[in-house]
């Protein structure tokens, strides 16, 4: 069972920025497919971003130009910047792994979500 820990969530006002991270202790992910998706009270889960072993990306229309998914190999670190924060950007931001998914997009994050995922950090944006 992977472990997956994030770390970063908080409190800011709109427009400005915050970085979240997640790492997975005891397991190098570099040929994991990850990813980042939120879900906000009575709201569906929604896939943010995806980055694959090669470190294609893809992102959610509502992000793109925003955020920017990356990982750190050495340091087995997946991060998630993201930028111009809207009020709408609220929500519990989890990260999301799978070893064996050969379609890494957000649109199979969307369907059918990833195997593994962490616990998730708040992001709260003020207007």
């Amino acid at each position: 069972q992977v472990q997956l820990v994030e770390s970063g969530g908080g409190s800011v006002q709109a427009g400005g920025s915050l970085r979240v991270s997640c790492a997975a202790p005891g397991y190098t992910f570099y040929s994991f497919c990850m990813g980042w998706f939120r879900q906000a009270p009575g709201k569906e889960r929604e896939g943010v971003a995806t980055i694959d072993s090669d470190g294609i990306t893809t992102y959610a229309d509502f992000v793109k130009g925003r955020f920017t998914i990356s990982k750190d190999s050495a340091k087995n670190t997946l991060y998630l910047q993201m930028n111009s924060l809207e009020p709408e950007d609220t929500a519990m931001y989890h990260c999301a792994a799978d070893p064996s998914l050969a379609d890494c997009t957000v649109v199979a994050l969307d369907a059918v979500g990833f195997g593994y995922r962490g616990q998730g950090t708040q992001v709260t944006v003020s207007s």
